[in-house]
């Protein structure tokens, strides 16, 4: 006879996404500068930054020997104005990929951070540029 799962009445809320990084300023800061993440706290002394990314957080710990990035995930973000962060990560040296516009009715940038983790930015074609 097959296990019987309970319901939940109420789903998990995702607190955050978790970065460990040998390289945490420089994360901290491209985060900040470059996609324009909010910080909510920096606690340099413990290698800690929490940083607002619409509802969603992105944690990024200070570890010396971070494992390196995967490609089994990638980080999604919904922009507004898909040309200026278009021009802030070449500003910033970025490596963009552009795939054409599908039928998805979006328009998307995949590049990586500077740890190489996969970073996809996109808006809704009526926000897109």
């Amino acid at each position: 006879m097959p296990a019987t799962v309970p319901s939940h009445p109420t789903p998990p809320d995702l607190f955050s996404i978790e970065l460990r990084s040998s390289r945490w300023r420089e994360l901290v800061e491209w985060y900040r500068n470059v996609l324009g993440l909010r910080v909510l706290i920096r606690a340099v002394d413990d290698g800690y930054a929490l940083l607002q990314a619409g509802s969603a957080r992105l944690a990024i710990l200070d570890r010396p020997e971070a494992a390196p990035a995967s490609t089994r995930w990638s980080m999604g973000f919904e922009v507004a104005d898909l040309s200026g962060c278009r021009d802030r990560l070449r500003s910033a040296g970025a490596e963009l990929h552009e795939p054409p516009p599908g039928h998805e009715g979006f328009s998307e940038i995949v590049t990586r951070d500077p740890d190489g983790n996969r970073v996809r930015l996109f808006a809704w074609e009526s926000a897109a540029d």
